[in-house]
């Protein structure tokens, strides 16, 4: 291993236990301390709970759209400066901001402290501030998940009337992520399908993008000695038309009508939304059920307790917990789209996105075959062994720390930065 570098690992939201980007930045994190490096996590609100190792330096927005109070209207006493008027007229205005205003933030602590850092790491945040980083004499890599274009795409086709206007003027920011992907240096991606879609939808020079897969914590994803008999479970965000929950459920009650099986979602479905809806006019009742907040090991065990496990995604860039179902040993049926065919392999069966006939006859055939459940489970199993590990993800990803600093010297020489003077950590 080379020296030691001393890392800004930069994310604008950080949901600790659900969505890529928190996970991500939680494990990437505690890997790259485990190596030896520096990393201190710069994040606004939900902050990330990190692991040992790690340091938090927290970035607090104005928080609009935290529960139980979205698109709250915040107190005079509240707003500390321009960037806060900028994110509540912004929010106001029916856009999200929080990419836009974390950049700005980040950009105004990392130039008081650019002596503390060999180099910032982007954790999709893609706001026209970090491209002041390289200015100030820090290097830039990105990581992008997967363009949040084609989320904006597969929302627009599911949205009507005047929500879909609304949706529209929401995905704005996606047209800074593109100018800002554009002109931000070496950008790292989880699969060649995002590297495909970052290239198309951003415009993005293909030599800019490196893939390197995510990784699963095998310490608690793993699989363990009983299942319970017919239940299903999937994770994702219950309202999202990507995460095809309403293909899930509209499977399931085609499943439920001629068999005992039970369904666990874990995702927050919003009171009277459009899945809630859904989930009564099916009559699903205790059937199916939606789950939160629950730990690590709460869902790990959940995950290896089923005897199937479903991703129903329209389109995935990586997909963190279908690598989690694998290592459970839990069988799994996803889409065939995006990047899983291309993560999952031959350890699962593959369906059309948003086809409910054809996902309710994938899981009454696993249902009805113990033995192809088990053919599925040992391959998950051996696959995620083989390709999906955190620590060679930390050891890739230094790799390109260490090209982005190297090409940021005079002559393309790498050097150290001077000690840290002044302005300290957080």
């Amino acid at each position: 291993m080379g020296r030691p570098l001393r890392v800004a690992l930069v994310s604008y939201r950080s949901k600790p236990h659900c969505g890529g980007q928190g996970i991500y930045l939680r494990h990437l994190s505690r890997e790259l301390a485990a190596l030896g490096h520096h990393v201190e996590v710069f994040s606004g609100q939900p902050y990330p709970e990190l692991e040992p190792g790690p340091v938090l330096c927290t970035v607090p927005s104005l928080d609009l759209y935290r529960e139980p109070d979205p698109f709250r209207w915040p107190r005079p006493s509240e707003f500390r400066d321009w960037i806060d008027v900028l994110e509540f007229a912004a929010m106001r205005s029916g856009s999200f901001p929080e990419p836009l205003t974390f950049s700005l933030r980040a950009l105004r602590l990392l130039r008081a402290r650019r002596a503390d850092f060999d180099l910032v790491h982007d954790n999709q945040v893609l706001g026209y501030g970090l491209l002041g980083l390289p200015r100030a004499g820090l290097p830039l890599v990105t990581s992008i998940h997967h363009p949040i274009s084609v989320d904006r795409r597969i929302e627009l086709a599911a949205a009507r009337g005047l929500s879909r206007l609304a949706k529209w003027r929401w995905y704005s920011f996606v047209r800074m992520q593109a100018r800002v992907a554009r002109r931000c240096g070496p950008i790292l991606t989880a699969s060649q399908s995002s590297r495909d879609d970052i290239c198309r939808d951003f415009r993005v020079p293909p030599a800019s993008v490196r893939v390197i897969p995510l990784g699963v914590d095998t310490r608690v994803f793993h699989p363990r000695s009983s299942r319970v008999p017919g239940l299903i479970v999937a994770v994702a965000s219950a309202d999202s038309p990507v995460k095809g929950v309403g293909t899930l459920l509209r499977a399931f009650g085609k499943l439920a009508a001629e068999r005992d099986a039970q369904l666990i979602v874990v995702g927050r479905p919003a009171p009277g939304g459009p899945t809630e809806r859904l989930a009564s006019e099916l009559a699903l009742g205790q059937r199916a059920r939606f789950v939160h907040g629950i730990s690590d090991t709460e869902l790990a065990e959940l995950v290896a307790s089923a005897e199937i496990a479903v991703v129903p995604s329209l389109y995935e860039g990586f997909s963190l917990p279908a690598v989690e179902h694998m290592a459970s040993g839990t069988p799994l049926v996803a889409s065939r789209t995006g990047a899983l065919p291309e993560v999952t392999g031959d350890a699962a069966r593959l369906v059309e996105p948003g086809d409910p006939e054809e996902l309710a006859a994938a899981l009454r055939d696993l249902l009805d075959s113990p033995a192809e459940r088990a053919r599925l489970s040992a391959a998950a199993w051996q696959r995620v062994q083989e390709r999906f590990a955190w620590p060679a993800v930390a050891r890739a990803t230094v790799a390109e720390y260490e090209r982005a600093i190297a090409a940021a010297q005079p002559g393309g020489q790498a050097g150290r930065r001077p000690e840290p003077e002044g302005a300290g950590p957080c």
